[in-house]
């Protein structure tokens, strides 16, 4: 199935890594002009040292001035912008009873504001593309799954965030919708350090808690970025696409 990105301009935030590193490369392969960003240009250098059609921006995105810059970066590079993938997020927080204020504010941060920022500073040039954004979410703000409660809570805003915000952005020909996601397991990941502590106990959880008794793979939630983000699905917005192997009820 042709896509029809080939010629689009997308930015992917927290694409050092990850869901958002395979994501923008994915997003490269199909023909998109890509701006990786991360907080860490050394980084970003190498992974697009090879990528013609790429670009890097070194922004903090729970900063809403260095959300103006990586979007006037994309907008002088590029001249446009087609596509938003919000990616950063981070579910590592304080275990249950443990919350305090100041670890409210960095999860929101990092897990809805970081997302909210950049949807304010890129709508203008999303209009005029009719372009798309696409939010990585997670199923803890779904159902409890006994993820630390700060991280659930901000998940949870953040889908209610894209239902609330899809009719007023329609208007003004944006799309928006976001992936549950479940378990991914890439390098680096909190899973990855589960397996190597405890592998029997991680096994036991797959094999009784997701329907498919195993990780997600990055690809499996980028391929479900890209065809959200084609004219494939140009009459849907709004939408929470859950991507977790069965796990939630």
């Amino acid at each position: 199935m042709d896509l029809e990105l080939d010629g689009k301009t997308a930015i992917v935030t927290g694409s050092s890594r990850g869901i958002g590193r395979k994501t923008a490369e994915l997003l490269h392969d199909e023909g998109c002009n890509v701006v990786f960003n991360g907080r860490h240009a050394n980084i970003l250098k190498k992974i697009t040292k090879n990528l013609p059609k790429a670009s890097y921006c070194v922004a903090d995105v729970t900063d809403l001035n260095q959300c103006k810059k990586l979007v006037e970066h994309a907008k002088k590079k590029w001249g446009k912008l087609d596509i938003l993938v919000c990616n950063v997020g981070d579910g590592r927080s304080v275990s249950p009873g443990n919350e305090n204020i100041s670890e409210w504010k960095r999860i929101f941060d990092l897990n809805l504001f970081a997302t909210t920022n950049m949807v304010e500073e890129s709508k203008k040039l999303l209009s005029k593309s009719s372009g798309s954004i696409i939010c990585i979410s997670s199923i803890t703000g779904i159902e409890n799954l006994g993820a630390p409660i700060t991280y659930s809570v901000a998940k949870s805003a953040l889908n209610y965030y894209v239902r609330c915000i899809s009719k007023p952005l329609g208007k003004n020909n944006i799309r928006i919708n976001a992936i549950a996601s479940g378990n991914i397991y890439f390098k680096g990941s909190v899973w990855e350090k589960k397996l190597i502590d405890n592998p029997s106990a991680v096994r036991r959880m797959l094999k009784n808690n997701v329907s498919l008794g195993k990780f997600g793979k990055t690809d499996d939630i980028a391929n479900l970025v890209l065809f959200l983000a084609s004219s494939r699905t140009s009459f849907v917005t709004g939408g929470i696409f859950i991507a977790d192997g069965g796990q939630i009820h």
